[in-house]
């Protein structure tokens, strides 16, 4: 993946004055021990499967639903971006959707379960934009049973 050494510096002085979320109150809550959770990804690289539509500059596309027992050689990266670098996905897949890593995980017993769905993102919205879908993701992760997210900023 790219560092913010490697882009211009015109682009590093605008990523870096992105704004970064605060919160009025602490989101973060306990849980059950790392064996009884049940886990989903959530990565915004831009990922779908091959059989869905790609990402596109639109206000109402926001997230697709990755199935959890997808193969590497089903998703797909659309993400727009003409600076981002593909180069670590096309490589291994768990750079991005660590899926295989945490399948061992599971079968070693380290984490309880995997959830059946996996979400990606896309990252060409504003954070703020996201309220809408944030909740639908996670009305699909309480049905899925999830108790604790992967995030996977790309």
């Amino acid at each position: 993946m790219v560092r913010l050494d490697d882009v211009s510096e015109e682009e590093r002085k605008m990523l870096l004055s992105l704004p970064c979320p605060t919160f009025e109150s602490n989101p973060w809550v306990g849980g059950p021990p790392l064996s009884e959770r049940r886990l989903a990804i959530i990565t915004t690289a831009g990922l779908h499967t091959r059989n869905d539509h790609p990402f596109q500059i639109d206000p109402n596309d926001f997230y697709r639903v990755i199935p959890g027992d997808v193969k590497a050689n089903d998703l797909v990266m659309s993400h727009i971006a003409a600076s981002f670098d593909r180069s670590g996905f096309q490589r291994d897949w768990n750079v991005v959707f660590p899926l295989d890593r945490l399948r061992e995980m599971a079968a070693e017993g380290i984490i309880g379960s995997l959830a059946d769905f996996h979400y990606s993102v896309s990252a060409v919205h504003k954070p703020e934009e996201f309220q809408v879908c944030s909740a639908e993701i996670a009305g699909l992760l309480k049905k899925d049973g999830v108790n604790a997210v992967l995030l996977l900023p790309v």
